[in-house]
């Protein structure tokens, strides 16, 4: 086996385990909580956890792997994603299993903040492309089949059971280590700590204020001081993003109208797709009735068109990359909408629209979108380009997940079970039609002010 098949190994297995650890937690949600007899709040932690720490540290740890070089980047957080996995496997407390989960949030960032970059560094011409496309391949195929193969494994085994299999499958990257490129760090830029620092506080600082609003009071000073505090710390990482000779994120990418909104659009469908991912495996088990294994099954609907239907999207951005990303979100946002009419006896039949429909939207753009986005830049840009462009995506996601999470844990009175999980879930599906219709507006106007300014 060549060097560079184990490098490609090595990385499409570190992020393999991405897509699996989100569905999978999802999938394991209501096992956790009722063996760990953990409350909704703190059992929200498990999955917001993740995402906050991932989207926090993604950009930082790009900058970062520049100071200590971009193999020990990976490998330390493989290292750190495979310790956390293994925690949540042997941990009997909430709280440990929510610190875990944080910790492998922070390594899946670092591994994936650097891996692209290995993988450009060892390959060249069409080599390269056939290695990024088999990146997209792996990215859309744990999406699409890791709740199912979650499912699985929670009715085989149990909740345990979906955090082990990432832990083994980084353990194995963590043996093709030693194979990558040194590649040590250039030295060229400065390492934006505050800039990081202040980013990842007011994220993280959010999703604490969203998840125990409920429990606190949403007139409470600590919420109401929260907010503050945390608008504070991002008015901080603005200031400091224009004075620094190196920033973390450069703010001047955000006149760019049409990189704008390809961001935008890109943010809004992972905001549409992941809360449910999310919590639609904990109504179908908890209200429907189904198996865990049957539940994820039933997901299939929402994720196969990841793995589908990117290519049909490339064909449509070909012509008018305009009708790809808004129709994209009008078709999300139309699903959206049309889980008003999922109940307790929905059937494969009855849900087939409004997931097919949301997973249209983001199955599109799966890939296509990121293209777009960084070919709107500059060439000396693109690399700046990419890493805004997926912490955008990611805060949105993740700050859209934690107020989806709060709308259920307020209108189901703390339990996702019975008619308030079904009135609960309704309301989500409205909101987000609703954030559909925001986000197709705001890209189909930047669009517009792009080609009228062009």
């Amino acid at each position: 086996m060549t060097r560079n098949v184990l490098v490609l190994t090595a990385v499409l297995l570190s992020s393999l385990t991405v897509p699996l650890t989100i569905t999978g937690a999802a999938v394991a949600l209501p096992g956790v909580q009722s063996d760990l007899a953990a409350d909704l709040a703190a059992a929200q932690w498990v999955v917001n956890g993740y995402n906050a720490c991932f989207a926090g540290f993604l950009a930082f740890g790009g900058s970062l792997a520049d100071l200590v070089g971009r193999r020990r980047m990976f490998a330390g957080g493989v290292a750190l994603f495979c310790a956390g996995s293994l925690m949540c496997v042997l941990a009997g407390d909430i709280v440990l299993v929510n610190l875990a989960r944080a910790c492998a949030g922070v390594g899946a960032a670092a591994a994936t903040a650097t891996g692209a970059s290995i993988l450009a560094a060892t390959f060249d011409g069409p080599a390269r492309t056939r290695a990024f496309g088999a990146l997209g391949i792996v990215l859309g195929v744990g999406l699409a089949f890791g709740p199912a193969l979650s499912g699985l494994l929670v009715g085989v085994l149990d909740w345990r059971a979906v955090f082990a299999v990432p832990a083994v499958l980084s353990g194995a990257v963590l043996l093709l280590c030693p194979f990558l490129p040194r590649l040590p760090g250039t030295g060229e830029k400065r390492v934006d700590w505050a800039g990081g620092a202040l980013f990842t506080a007011a994220l993280v600082l959010v999703i604490v204020v969203l998840v125990e609003a409920p429990v606190l009071g949403f007139t409470s000073p600590v919420v109401a001081g929260g907010l503050l505090t945390a608008v504070g710390l991002g008015a901080g990482f603005v200031a400091v993003q224009r004075r620094a000779a190196d920033p973390m994120v450069d703010l001047a990418l955000l006149a760019n109208r049409t990189f704008l909104a390809f961001s935008l659009a890109a943010g809004a469908l992972m905001a549409l797709l992941v809360p449910l991912l999310v919590y639609l495996p904990s109504y179908l088990i908890a209200v429907v009735g189904l198996s865990p294994g049957r539940a994820g099954a039933w997901l299939l609907m929402l994720t196969v068109p990841s793995i589908v239907l990117p290519v049909a999207g490339a064909a449509v951005a070909r012509r008018s990359p305009a009708l790809l990303v808004c129709g994209s979100v009008a078709l999300s946002g139309a699903g959206a909408v049309l889980l008003v009419t999922v109940g307790p006896d929905s059937t494969p039949w009855g849900l087939a629209a409004p997931l097919l429909l949301i997973g249209a939207g983001a199955g599109l753009t799966t890939g296509v979108v990121d293209g777009l986005a960084v070919s709107s830049v500059r060439a000396e840009q693109a690399g700046t380009a990419a890493g805004l462009f997926n912490t955008a995506r990611l805060t949105m996601e993740t700050v859209v997940l934690a107020v989806v999470g709060t709308v259920l844990a307020v209108i189901s009175g703390g339990r996702l079970a019975g008619p308030g999980f079904t009135t609960a879930l309704h309301t989500v599906g409205v909101a987000l039609g609703l954030l559909a219709v925001a986000a197709f507006v705001g890209s189909a106007l930047l669009l517009r002010e792009h080609r009228r300014g062009g």
